[in-house]
């Protein structure tokens, strides 16, 4: 007999027009920093498969997700700062499903300057 498990249920505030999707896995080194602060440009789904990550989001703390937990993220003009390994002696690897706007990239770095004036949207980071 077949088994349905819900991982999370979420409701992404938006969906872009005529969205594209992509599939992908990520596969971080030990201690790996992960890509650097970016956007994407639509909701980004996720599920970890092994490993730790550190996953910080514009606007909220920064948190440990663990194999077996899934996560996301809205996408458009929120920043992702963070998705790096957490372990200093193991690898992580995640599946993600990003949905993104037609002909746009979808993930686009953020540089030093937009940072800075955005400063204040980045919750208080532990020992930051």
């Amino acid at each position: 007999m077949s088994n349905l498990t819900t991982l999370m249920h979420q409701i992404p505030p938006f969906i872009p027009a005529g969205a594209e999707a992509m599939t992908a896995t990520v596969e971080l080194p030990p201690g790996d920093p992960g890509t650097p602060p970016h956007r994407h440009s639509g909701p980004v789904f996720g599920y970890l498969l092994e490993g730790e990550m550190v996953f910080e989001l514009e606007g909220e703390p920064e948190r440990v997700i663990r194999a077996g937990e899934a996560f996301w993220e809205p996408g458009g003009d929120v920043v992702h700062y963070q998705a790096a390994n957490n372990l200093a002696d193991a690898w992580t690897r995640f599946v993600i499903v990003m949905l993104g706007v037609p002909g746009e990239p979808m993930l686009t770095l953020v540089d030093a300057e937009e940072l800075r004036a955005r400063s204040d949207r980045r919750a208080p980071r532990p020992g930051a």
